[in-house]
């Protein structure tokens, strides 16, 4: 962790003093420390962690090396560790125009630069350690998986599922769910974020989208089945987002545009269902659910070692069903790795 705050202090503009953060998740990525309020400043010469006394005690305890923790009183505090600041950069993609109004009337001599993207950016390149959570936390979401499929009868309602996915993962050694799980039976599956309700689960499709986190690291994967049997038009439909999915995956490699990666899943399904797939194809994923890089049509980024990104293509037809399948990989050095092993064939329970 000292590595990556030299790195922000590297990627720092030339005109800038430092940067103050507010984010939790960038905060604990930078100092180990997980909190929900507090802040961390980091200047040319030092990095102080400002936390109050719900986070003291574990913030001495789990700081990173070369990180000092101060007891935030009061706003004081923070102005005092300023006193030699003229530039200090901010969290533009977090802070709110209120917040940002404070720091400019409590810090009036003070130029801000938004400088929101240096720290999302060295967070999209995950090392071994990053890799080998969200890989636990993969592995505990399949034993979930694994386990709802002998759940699963009409008689089962939405909510059920969804609730007994997250038991199972929190029984598995998850810490936390990555999101809000999705299970979304019938027409339903045609909202790719449809919420569950206690509907008993409709014949036909079944989307469950769910993720578990450990130490922090989110995992990621969608799994559609059949409540019931499939006919001729739905075995089509999921072969179809399979085959998207194979289209995308063969193409994942280093120095790849996002775009790219998208236009090859997109394609496949525009010959068939055109207009169906509405969402980009996949995002980053790491202490957040979203992370960069997107896999989109829009996206300018290009593919980089260590990065984790999810491949989910979906068809989605209003009123009547839809299909996602959802893997995550992470770029390596020759292509990228699967870190889904969970079945893809045609399902019906």
């Amino acid at each position: 962790m000292k590595q990556r705050i030299e790195h922000i202090r590297a990627s720092l503009p030339a005109e800038a003093d430092g940067i103050l953060l507010c984010s939790p998740v960038n905060i604990r990525y930078l100092t180990g420390v997980n909190l929900t309020d507090g802040y961390l400043l980091i200047t040319r010469q030092k990095a102080l962690l400002f936390a109050d006394s719900r986070y003291e005690e574990a913030a001495q305890k789990h700081k990173a090396e070369g990180v000092d923790v101060l007891l935030l009183k009061g706003i004081d505090v923070i102005t005092t560790a300023l006193a030699d600041v003229q530039c200090l950069c901010f969290e533009d993609q977090y802070v709110t125009c209120f917040d940002y109004k404070n720091y400019k009337k409590s810090w009036p001599d003070i130029r801000f630069i938004g400088c929101g993207s240096i720290v999302s950016e060295l967070r999209e390149i995950k090392n071994e350690d990053e890799i080998q959570c969200i890989e636990k936390a993969q592995r505990i979401a399949e034993k979930a998986f694994d386990h709802i499929l002998g759940f699963l009868s009409p008689e089962r309602t939405e909510a059920e599922v969804a609730l007994e996915l997250e038991y199972v993962m929190r029984k598995q050694g998850a810490d936390g769910i990555a999101f809000d799980t999705i299970a979304v039976s019938g027409a339903a599956s045609s909202l790719p974020h449809g919420e569950p309700t206690r509907q008993k689960l409709f014949p036909g499709f079944l989307t469950m989208d769910f993720g578990a986190v450990v130490n922090g690291y989110c995992s990621d994967m969608t799994r559609t089945v059949v409540i019931g049997k499939a006919d001729a038009d739905m075995k089509m439909l999921y072969q179809t987002v399979l085959d998207a999915q194979q289209a995308a995956l063969s193409m994942i490699a280093p120095d790849v545009r996002c775009a790219a990666v998208d236009q090859a899943a997109r394609e496949h399904i525009d010959a068939v269902y055109p207009g169906a797939f509405g969402h980009g194809l996949g995002h980053g994923v790491g202490l957040d659910i979203h992370e960069a890089p997107n896999l989109s049509p829009k996206s300018s980024k290009i593919l980089r070692p260590g990065q984790v990104v999810t491949v989910e293509p979906g068809i989605y037809l209003p009123g009547k069903y839809g299909v996602r399948i959802e893997d995550m990989v992470v770029i390596t050095e020759q292509g990228c790795i699967n870190l889904t092993k969970a079945p893809k064939n045609l399902i019906e329970c």
